[in-house]
């Protein structure tokens, strides 16, 4: 006799208080880099029950990934957004996912769905990138959260409104004058998912209709968490 599938539809019952159904249900997650913080932040999105999730990385699966962003030696070689993918579907089986093999470009969020409240993700690399798909972007998203990190201190910058946002853009600073430190370049897989538990944490605070920090630095070894909102 062949096993009875599970019944998934309770598997969201103990965060409802916390992750209203009703608001979760209409959101598109965008997570634009999938490495360090990226794919921390997809796995904890799909395992929240998001309905619908849009992944942008052109890089794949190196051995110097394994450790520090969390993938497996089966992923090696693979495209970083295939294998997030499988790891968010196997979360959430119904999710629906779209796995881009490409950079972000300017034109990307034309594509993006306009039924749905969007909600974006940023973990790359560079303030360049940072300012362009700021500039992109600001004006459909509901929700607009970016990750960076460097070695053992961790930045996490959140806009509940970035269409009328004023103090986002003010981190985006020259390339020389920059929070120092690639999301990639070093680091490991706490901090990683510390950033990306940041980020996903406004993300309910938003679902909840709560006001977000605009801006939290975590100080892992001095073990300081620094919250400022100039607003």
């Amino acid at each position: 006799m062949p096993s009875s599938k599970p019944d998934l539809s309770k598997r969201d019952v103990r965060q409802r208080d916390l992750v209203p159904p009703d608001r979760l249900v209409r959101c598109h997650a965008i997570v634009i880099g999938v490495g360090s913080i990226g794919r921390q932040a997809a796995l904890q999105l799909a395992a929240l029950g998001v309905p619908a999730m849009t992944l942008y990385d052109p890089d794949t699966v190196a051995v110097e990934n394994l450790a520090n962003q969390g993938f497996s030696p089966n992923d090696l070689e693979s495209f970083k957004v295939d294998a997030v993918g499988n790891a968010c579907h196997e979360q959430c089986p119904l999710l629906e996912l779209h796995a881009k093999r490409e950079r972000f470009k300017k034109s990307s969020a034309r594509d993006w769905p306009k039924n749905q409240e969007l909600c974006v993700f940023v973990c790359v690399d560079s303030i360049e990138t940072r300012r362009l798909i700021w500039d992109a972007v600001r004006g459909i998203a509901a929700f607009y959260a970016d990750g960076r990190s460097a070695s053992e201190v961790v930045r996490v910058l959140a806009s509940d409104c970035p269409a009328v946002d004023t103090v986002y853009s003010q981190s985006l600073f020259r390339a020389g004058e920059a929070f120092a430190g690639s999301c990639g370049a070093r680091g490991t897989i706490y901090s990683a998912n510390i950033a990306a538990g940041l980020m996903v944490g406004q993300f309910t605070r938003w679902l909840r209709r709560l006001r977000v920090t605009p801006d939290q630095t975590f100080n892992l070894l001095a073990s300081e968490l620094v919250a400022s909102d100039p607003r």
